[in-house]
């Protein structure tokens, strides 16, 4: 929580300064469709509980496109109060360069101020911004043609958090962004301590066609084939491999396709049925998917890393398993059984056994609950459910098996984690068409992914690993 009284001659000559702020509180039973952060005018700036951060760099356009991205990142994880300095005024309110003389350790936390004010590390006016009400502060600055550093000030403890010496890509290079992303989240852990969602993409189709785009809605790619139509995306827990299904003469045909390359390769033993929402096993080496004959459809499991061992692990002959998703352990799957009539959330063991009721239903008059999928921590499982003839989106508490309605504006569903188990995607037409929405868990932010109508399926990726070597 914020102190009063951070007022000062300092503060006094900045009262026309622009803050903007967040929406405050946490998620209550169900989402708010408030998407604005809302602005703050003044001197004072009392973020609540969350700390404040300001981004600041030079005026070179490389470091233009990094604040810009930078502070996206740091705004949309939502654990900040991003507070927005009017044009380029950030760099004019820092005080002067410090003079010659060792720079402190990257990460040491030394270069505290020191009587009149003006912080000697990094030549940054630590009052200034903690009478602007910053806790934080990221210095972008270059460093020869291809580097730059970014030094995390600690502004209450007038002292530099971390240093950290980047090379990035040229602008105009694929993995310009990405690079920045990293970025973002090591600003995340050298403040916070918490690992970022930055570098992460997330899958989804449309037009039938599988699609990859940046957690802050940039940079969508195509990485399906544009010959058959896609579905069902699923990433592997590495990051450096996904899977789905392609229709392929009336079959699903399951396809595991690495990012660095884009060389994709077909499941063995898939194929000649309707095979499709594939779902990798944490350790990778195992893909369990649905597979629809005409008796019905049951969930499969295939080793994907020998290629063989094709094993079943429901026999329902009169009702239908599909949609498996795996615990982080690998211990269970939890899965959707129409056994009790309409589509419900059961969970089994791997191996196929020990199969049980998950969410609990009212029978009768609990609607259809489908396309589960298991949080990163473990803790719990998102679904979909029809409430009064519209989907919405739930979340089931795996050790207590109570289930809450995320929800309730429009029609809500496909739910997807994100890796820090706190955000989440999923597909809604609270704007009047189907697009691509994030929720923040802990605030209720809701912000658009993606603004365009036709949107399905999404998959978030886990943290996207530095590189991304082939995988043999």
């Amino acid at each position: 929580m914020k102190a009063d009284g951070r007022t000062g001659g300092l503060a006094v000559a900045l009262a026309a300064v622009l803050l903007t702020a967040g929406p405050p509180g946490r998620l209550a039973a169900q989402d708010t469709s408030a998407v604005d952060r809302g602005v703050r005018i003044g001197i004072l700036y009392r973020p609540g509980v969350r700390p404040g951060i300001v981004v600041l760099t030079g005026r070179a356009p490389t470091l233009d496109s990094v604040r810009t991205i930078m502070a996206r990142d740091i705004d949309y994880s939502d654990r900040f109060e991003l507070i927005t300095l009017p044009g380029s005024d950030s760099i004019r309110l820092a005080a002067p360069s410090p003079a010659p003389g060792p720079r402190p350790a990257a990460g040491t936390g030394s270069g505290k101020t020191s009587g009149g004010g003006a912080a000697a590390a990094g030549g940054l006016n630590y009052p200034l911004y903690q009478a602007l009400g910053a806790d934080f502060a990221v210095a972008v600055t270059p460093v020869g043609s291809d580097s730059v550093v970014v030094t995390v000030h600690d502004i209450g403890g007038g002292a530099v958090r971390r240093e950290v010496r980047s090379r990035l890509p040229a602008l105009a290079d694929p993995g310009f962004r990405m690079a920045v992303h990293r970025l973002s989240d090591r600003v995340l852990e050298a403040t916070l301590g918490a690992p970022g969602i930055a570098a992460t993409r997330v899958l989804f189709v449309m037009d039938g066609k599988a699609y990859v785009i940046d957690q802050d809605g940039a940079d969508r790619r195509l990485v399906s084939s544009t010959d058959h139509a896609a579905m069902s995306p699923a990433w592997a827990a590495d990051g450096r491999r996904f899977s789905y299904m392609e229709f392929w003469q009336g079959h699903g045909r399951l396809f595991v396709q690495d990012v660095a390359s884009g060389k994709r390769v077909p499941v063995a033993t898939t194929g000649q049925a309707l095979d499709f929402t594939p779902a990798f096993s944490p350790d990778g080496k195992t893909l369990a998917f649905s597979r629809a004959i005409e008796e019905g459809t049951d969930i499969y499991t295939v080793n994907v890393k020998d290629g063989c061992c094709l094993q079943r692990l429901t026999v329902g002959r009169f009702y239908d398993n599909l949609s498996p998703t795996y615990s982080p352990d690998g211990q269970r799957i939890a899965f959707v059984s129409t056994r009790a009539g309409l589509p419900q959330i059961y969970v089994m063991a791997a191996d196929g056994t020990d199969q049980q009721l998950f969410a609990p239903f009212d029978y009768g008059a609990t609607g259809s609950s489908n396309a589960p999928e298991w949080s990163p921590d473990g803790q719990a499982v998102a679904f979909h459910r029809d409430v009064a003839g519209t989907l919405q989106v739930f979340v089931l508490d795996v050790r207590t098996r109570a289930v809450r309605q995320l929800t309730s504006v429009g029609r809500n569903e496909d739910p997807t984690w994100a890796p820090d188990s706190r955000h989440m995607a999923f597909v809604s037409d609270r704007s009047g068409y189907r697009q691509l929405w994030i929720i923040d868990l802990e605030t209720g932010r809701i912000r658009p992914l993606l603004q365009q109508s036709g949107a399905r399926l999404p998959a978030w990726s886990p943290r996207l690993p530095e590189t991304a070597p082939s995988t043999p």
